[in-house]
């Protein structure tokens, strides 16, 4: 009876297996992974989720006859977490693709588990270079920035306005380390010199003794390298200190529209930052941000801009590839031009790398916003050339030198 009971057991699995990849097959599968209630949730997190459906709607609904299902998790800015919802989406639910993934470490955590298994992955959130550098994955997209991106804009900016010493506040994890080096690199390329450093935890709500030593070190220019609600309270007691009363300058490497929402265009205005995009750059950035803010109470930010062209890069490519076979659809993806309602004619290198405009923006003064949510004055276009990392310098071993 038991050899009976294991023998049928067996039958049943080995049916089982079969019937849930077919009902997998079906359907393609987008999964969001991002950050629904941490430091990174108002510029990732739901938005992220709406601008992937909204992807999906503008592309139709389905591709190649299947249906398009967008499912979504909150990693928790932990790398373990973010490996057990990866694999799990990968082995039992079916899920064919990644987006978005804010955090440095979970993403670097997801690539290898992603090159392994054979799955995209396009990164929106995440800053490190090394996503397209010594760990980068013929399946791995980096699609809207790097810490090499924005450091280059907005440093060199400010050092050829006269802030030529530095002190910097990082926070403490891989992007934060590879966010103070690229702005470090530039600012001392450029004449500069950084004088001092600090790194904070991670969602970090003091930043007094930070402060302190920043203001102690006699730097023009404190930059700070982080991201989100901590970018949000180091500007904001930053004012509280009265640190730009007394002559010290701030200089955001990555700032986003909702800091600018959260702080009040008072505390930010002239602030210089790089931008991947603005929803009021244009007619086709206005008319796609008008349903975005419909559903999320906000304009997009430029991880949620990345989140949907990705998306909706990845649906055309299998389109074009005529399968959702991830190599195939890999091929496609850096063969076709990326264009979507912000991004015109970019493109995707060997290692990854998308090759996109990317804007120099400074926060306008409050007399000079007309409506909510205008708050970005476009400086200049800043040609991809100026902001990505040089291939003849990869370690990426899928770039032929």
């Amino acid at each position: 009876m038991m050899k009976r009971l294991l023998a049928g057991a067996v039958a049943l699995m080995a049916c089982a297996g079969p019937v849930h990849a077919q009902v997998g097959d079906d359907v393609v599968k987008i999964g969001v992974l991002t950050d629904m209630a941490g430091v990174t949730a108002d510029i990732t997190g739901k938005g992220s989720v709406a601008a992937a459906e909204l992807a999906v709607k503008e592309f139709g609904g389905t591709v190649l006859g299947k249906p398009i299902q967008i499912v979504s998790a909150d990693h928790q800015h932990k790398a373990d977490i973010g490996l057990t919802i990866a694999r799990q989406w990968f082995d039992v639910d079916k899920v064919d693709a990644i987006v978005d993934v804010p955090n440095s470490a979970v993403a670097l955590a997801i690539q290898s588990l992603a090159r392994e298994k054979k799955k995209i992955v396009m990164y929106s959130g995440a800053g490190t270079t090394a996503l397209t550098n010594e760990q980068c994955s013929p399946y791995g997209f980096h699609w809207t920035y790097d810490t090499y991106s924005v450091s280059r804009g907005t440093a060199s900016a400010v050092v050829k306005a006269g802030g030529t010493s530095w002190f910097m506040l990082a926070s403490d994890y891989a992007f934060g380390h590879q966010l103070q080096k690229d702005a470090t690199d530039v600012v001392e390329a450029n004449g500069g010199k950084v004088v001092g450093a600090v790194r904070h935890p991670l969602n970090n709500s003091d930043f007094s003794s930070f402060l302190l030593r920043a203001q102690s070190s006699g730097a023009k220019v404190i930059g700070i390298a982080n991201a989100g609600n901590d970018t949000v309270n180091a500007i904001k007691q930053a004012g509280e200190f009265g640190i730009t009363e007394q002559g010290q300058s701030l200089a955001a490497l990555i700032f986003f529209l909702q800091d600018v929402h959260s702080l009040g265009l008072k505390a930010t205005q002239g602030t210089y930052l790089t931008t991947a995009s603005y929803w009021d750059l244009d007619d086709a950035s206005r008319a796609w941000s008008k349903p975005f803010m419909s559903r999320t109470g906000m304009m997009p930010s430029m991880l949620h801009a990345g989140v949907y062209g990705a998306v909706l890069h990845y649906l055309k490519a299998i389109k074009q590839a005529g399968t959702d076979d991830p190599d195939k659809v890999a091929a496609a993806m850096k063969a076709m031009p990326i264009n979507d309602a912000f991004t015109h004619n970019a493109s995707i290198r060997a290692d990854g790398r998308v090759l996109r405009d990317m804007y120099l923006a400074r926060v306008k003064k409050p007399a000079d916003s007309k409506a909510p949510w205008d708050y970005f004055e476009i400086v200049r276009k800043i040609a991809p050339e100026e902001t990505v990392w040089p291939l003849s310098e990869s370690k990426c071993p899928l770039v032929t030198k």
